[in-house]
C-alpha cells in the first residue's frame, strides 16, 4: 500500500561526515549545533551527545567556580601542597647523595648583604633554605612534610592555588627575615620550612576566625610548637615566629579582602604590601649586622 510519501533516493544524499574527521561517516549528531560528530568528537551530555567544539565553547563562556576567599576552586586535591612536598623530599635525597648542596643553599644572616667581599651577597638563600632540611634527622623533615599535608589540604583548596603558593612562599621569607632580625649570631646558617609551616599555622588561625570557627585547638597547637622552639636545641624559634606573623597578614590579605570584582585586585596590594614591609625590614636586620 502506498501512501503517496517518494522513497528517498539513495544517490540523492551524501552520507553525513564528521567536520574534524571528513573521512569518518557519523549518523549520530550534535545536540547543541546539530552537526554529525564521530565517535572520538562524542561527548556525553545531558540528552545525547554534543561535539567536542560545542563542549569546549561551553567551557569557555562558562564562569569560574570559586572558593570562599575569590580563588579558582579546583577540586579538593591540593596540587600545590603535593608539589611542594615532592620538591623538598627530592631536594632532601640530594642533600644525602650530594653535601655541596646544603652548604651552598642554606642561609645565615650574612649572606644577606654579603660581608666586605669576604661572604658573598645571596639573598636568594633566604628562600631556598625553606626547601633544605637537616641531613642528621629524619624527623625534622618528616614533621614539616607531614604539618604541610595536614595544612595544605584545609588551606590550599579554601584559598586557591596561587595565593596559597603565594601564602607559602612569603612565610618562608618571613621566617628568613625573623631569624635576621633575632638572631645573635649572624653566621649560624638555618635550614628547613619551619618557617613556612609556621606560616600555614598562622593562616589557618586567621582563616578560622574569619569563618568563625573555634580557634581555641589552633591556639594550643602553636604554642606547643612555639615552645617547643624555646626547649628542644637546634630549633630557630625566631625562624618559626617570623614565619607565623608573616603568614598571619597574608592570610588576613586574602581573608579580609572585600568580596566583589575588585576582590583579587585587594589580595593581590595586600599580598604587595606585606612584602614591601618585608623588605624593609631586611634593609633594618642588614644594618643591624655587627659586620
Amino acid at each position: 500500500m502506498s501512501y503517496g510519501v517518494p522513497a528517498p533516493d539513495a544517490g540523492s544524499q551524501e552520507a553525513p561526515v564528521c567536520p574534524r574527521h571528513p573521512d569518518r561517516v557519523s549518523y549520530v549528531r550534535c545536540q547543541r549545533c546539530g552537526r554529525p560528530a564521530c565517535a572520538e568528537c562524542q561527548r556525553p551530555a545531558a540528552v545525547g551527545f554534543q561535539c567536542v567544539d560545542c563542549v569546549r565553547e561551553q567551557a569557555a563562556a562558562t564562569p569560574a567556580r570559586k572558593n570562599a576567599f575569590g580563588g579558582v576552586a579546583r577540586g579538593d586535591t591540593p596540587v600545590v601542597t603535593y608539589t611542594l612536598i615532592g620538591l623538598c623530599v627530592v631536594v632532601f635525597l640530594l642533600q644525602l647523595v650530594i653535601p655541596g648542596i646544603t652548604r651552598s643553599f642554606t642561609y645565615a644572616p650574612v649572606f644577606t648583604a654579603g660581608a666586605g667581599g669576604v661572604i658573598p651577597a645571596e639573598p636568594w638563600r633566604m628562600l631556598t633554605a625553606a626547601f633544605l632540611h637537616s641531613e642528621r634527622s629524619f624527623l625534622h623533615i618528616a614533621f614539616n612534610m607531614y604539618a604541610l599535608y595536614i595544612l595544605g589540604k584545609v588551606l590550599e583548596p579554601a584559598m586557591g592555588r596561587a595565593r596559597f603558593l603565594a601564602l607559602y612562599l612569603i612565610s618562608a621569607l618571613g621566617g628568613s627575615i625573623g631569624v635576621l632580625l633575632l638572631t645573635g649570631n649572624p653566621l649560624q646558617g638555618v635550614v628547613g620550612a619551619s618557617g613556612a609551616v609556621f606560616g600555614l599555622f598562622g593562616a589557618l588561625l586567621i582563616v578560622q576566625r574569619k569563618r568563625g570557627g573555634d580557634v581555641r585547638q589552633i591556639v594550643v597547637l602553636i604554642a606547643i610548637n612555639a615552645v617547643l622552639g624555646f626547649v628542644v636545641p637546634g630549633i630557630a624559634w625566631q625562624a618559626h615566629l617570623g614565619g607565623l606573623v608573616a603568614g598571619a597578614a597574608c592570610a588576613a590579605a586574602i581573608a579580609y579582602a572585600p568580596r566583589g570584582s575588585r576582590q583579587a585586585r585587594t589580595q593581590v596590594l595586600g599580598l604587595g604590601g606585606v612584602v614591601v614591609l618585608l623588605a624593609l625590614l631586611t634593609v633594618v636586620g642588614v644594618a643591624r649586622l655587627p659586620i
